[in-house]
């Protein structure tokens, strides 16, 4: 069930906290990139920085794995196989985080969700009543993330291997691209630069969604 939204307030526009310049009690942002974008880093200081947890998928797959869920198990066999985590289990475990008390609350920066179009529709389903203020797409050319892969020097990161993932990446999110395009509410910021100079382009873009 969608929570409602605290009564007084409006469902779409956050309460700023008295006391604390550009802080919100109410701030909900979905974000989302290619691997190798920096878009966690980034996440988790964004979250920091409006006082909102930082919801990862990648977190969240560990937590349900590490309980020994029934949706961790699911996860865990799909992972294993080294395949990809069903649509139908990621809502699941994506409805079970936002509907717990510091989301419902606070809000929350989303990581890692919704990467298919599947998932989006059920995202905006279950968040009707409080709808993200804006979605945003950390954009690091394809040429620069391969480079950043291949220096990290993993075992997974060959140079197929990480061309293979693009690939998938952008045959996903092509489409959630031109969905939330559509309902207005994608911006698109440039990721390439310091860490800190791609913070105050996020923080920037965020600010500007939340006026």
């Amino acid at each position: 069930m969608t929570p409602a939204a605290p009564s007084g307030r409006s469902a779409s526009r956050p309460t700023l906290r008295a006391g604390v310049r550009g802080v919100s009690d109410s701030v909900r942002v979905i974000v989302f990139g290619r691997q190798g974008a920096g878009k966690g880093t980034q996440c988790a200081r964004i979250a920091a920085h409006f006082g909102v947890p930082h919801v990862s998928t990648g977190e969240i797959l560990r937590e349900a794995i590490a309980r020994d869920s029934v949706l961790g198990r699911a996860a865990r066999e799909v992972l294993d196989d080294g395949g990809l985590v069903e649509d139908s289990v990621m809502i699941s475990l994506v409805q079970g985080r936002l509907g717990e008390q510091d989301a419902r609350t606070s809000g929350y920066v989303l990581d890692g969700f919704p990467r298919t179009l599947p998932q989006a529709r059920a995202l905006d389903a279950m968040t009707a009543a409080r709808p993200a203020h804006c979605v945003v797409d950390l954009e690091v050319p394809r040429e620069v993330v391969v480079e950043r892969l291949l220096s990290r020097r993993r075992a997974d990161d060959t140079h197929e291997a990480i061309h293979h993932r693009l690939d998938l990446y952008e045959a996903q999110t092509a489409p959630l691209i031109g969905h939330y395009r559509a309902r207005g509410s994608l911006r698109v910021v440039d990721g390439v630069g310091s860490p800190d100079e791609v913070f105050e382009r996020l923080r920037g873009t965020i600010a500007a969604c939340l006026a």
